[in-house]
């Protein structure tokens, strides 16, 4: 059987917009990166790293959490994410939208996988400083180690790298994993 596409996409960000739903896929800079379903273990994390964000925010800090897969544009053109946990505040939940995320999250954690731990602690560390996310936080779950960053002056500054903690200074919280 032959198909045609009546009208074929023009732009990267249209691909990626016509992929079926619950798809694991991410485009960064213009380049489409699709990956399996995430170890149990990786799930075990950004779920007690969501639902103690959660609890946080549920008495009195505001906002509203997201897991993995969310779809984050950060632009119109050629990023679109999908972090493990994100969270927006208050002040931005016009970014909040019915089929994704349309704008900068202000604290993002991405739990490193074998298959992408280089796009987390490299290319997606660059994209989350160019578009001023305030504080990046990646989980190594072999090692049990958290590596933060906190926007300052445009610019990501090193947090202390704690086991088994995310020390945030946006929240003023610690989260256990």
């Amino acid at each position: 059987m032959i198909s045609t596409l009546i009208n074929p996409p023009k732009t990267i960000m249209e691909v990626y917009k016509m992929l079926p739903e619950g798809t694991l896929a991410e485009l960064i800079n213009g380049i489409l990166y699709m990956s399996p379903a995430p170890k149990t273990n990786h799930q075990r994390i950004i779920f007690k790293i969501g639902t103690q964000i959660t609890n946080f925010i549920e008495q009195g800090f505001g906002g509203e959490i997201f897991i993995a897969p969310c779809d984050v544009y950060l632009d119109e053109e050629l990023n679109a994410v999908q972090p493990d946990v994100l969270f927006i505040s208050k002040e931005k939940s016009n970014i909040v939208l019915e089929d994704g995320i349309y704008g900068s999250p202000d604290f993002i954690v991405e739990v490193l996988s074998p298959s992408n731990s280089k796009n987390d602690l490299e290319v997606k560390k660059e994209l989350y400083e160019r578009f001023l996310v305030k504080e990046y936080w990646i989980v190594d779950p072999i090692e049990k180690k958290a590596i933060g960053y906190s926007l300052q002056l445009g610019k990501f500054v090193s947090l202390k790298s704690s086991e088994g903690i995310i020390t945030s200074p946006y929240f003023n919280q610690e989260f256990k994993f």
